[in-house]
């Protein structure tokens, strides 16, 4: 597995400390919270990508968990179908059945619904690989992927997560939120350069953002994979807040600086107005 994949696809899910916008209380300190399943949840995600299989040690290592409260753990998730046990390695690993989940997503979220028709629409007009995604924490997540013969990154796939700071489709969402869910969401954010060109200062991220919310669109070149250009527009609810956005991706042997950048911007925005206003009228 090449480390580009570990970081798109593997980037370790994180519990929110406060969703933007949202009660900044710790939802852990509530008598509605259940520890077990928050402890079951642990053992799933320990299987973040970095390694196919794991041994019990390696899972109450990565949960922090006594060897006595692992072994239960992972037997009620083997008994339930979640994990798998190598018979001769006796290792753990994820299983076939956690891809019902992520059916059950695709297949009955409305954002995704709506937007298909028109990525696939926005894919074959421009021969170039089309994204949707939302914004998850402080991470972009990748719900829907139209490729191309052209498509630049093909370990990028449903479900890969990248920061929002420095990613186009990021940026744009994050435009339409105002400075506090801004500021929140930087302070909690891993603010590094991926590259020589990654923007990852606070003060510069906002710059870009008010120069964002101007032009309509955001713009990206070899901020986090190197020669991969990427230009976004936000979808947005009736109060004009980002709950998604659609984005095209380049590569730069194929971008023609002085032409590409207005038209696949032009693209972008209209097809993340008809997805947006078609929310609202339906």
């Amino acid at each position: 597995m090449s480390d580009e994949f570990k970081n798109t696809a593997t980037r370790r899910r994180r519990v929110p400390a406060r969703q933007a916008g949202g009660d900044s209380a710790d939802p852990s300190a509530s008598s509605l919270y259940v520890q077990s399943v928050e402890k079951a949840m642990k053992v799933l995600t320990a299987f973040d990508g970095t390694k196919r299989q794991l041994s019990l040690s390696e899972i109450a290592s990565l949960t922090g968990f006594d060897m006595s409260a692992t072994q239960r753990f992972t037997y009620t998730l083997s008994a339930l179908g979640y994990l798998l046990k190598d018979a001769d390695s006796r290792k753990y690993e994820l299983s076939p059945r956690l891809l019902d989940f992520t059916y059950h997503y695709l297949t009955s979220n409305d954002l995704v619904s709506r937007a298909t028709p028109y990525l696939q629409q926005l894919g074959s007009e421009t021969e170039e690989a089309t994204n949707l995604t939302v914004l998850d924490d402080t991470d972009i997540v990748f719900v829907l992927r139209i490729v191309s013969r052209n498509v630049f990154n093909a370990h990028v796939i449903t479900g890969s997560r990248l920061p929002a700071y420095c990613t186009a489709p990021g940026l744009a969402i994050l435009a339409t939120f105002d400075d506090g869910d801004i500021d929140d969401i930087l302070s909690r954010s891993n603010l590094v350069p991926y590259t020589a060109s990654t923007v990852y200062q606070p003060r510069k991220i906002k710059e870009r953002i008010a120069q964002i919310r101007k032009q309509g669109y955001a713009h990206t070149e070899d901020e986090y994979f190197v020669s991969d250009i990427s230009t976004a527009a936000a979808i947005t609810n009736a109060r004009g807040r980002g709950i998604g956005a659609v984005n095209i991706a380049v590569a730069r042997s194929r971008w023609k600086a002085d032409r590409d950048e207005r038209r696949v911007a032009d693209l972008v925005i209209s097809t993340a107005s008809a997805i947006s206003t078609r929310r609202r009228v339906e």
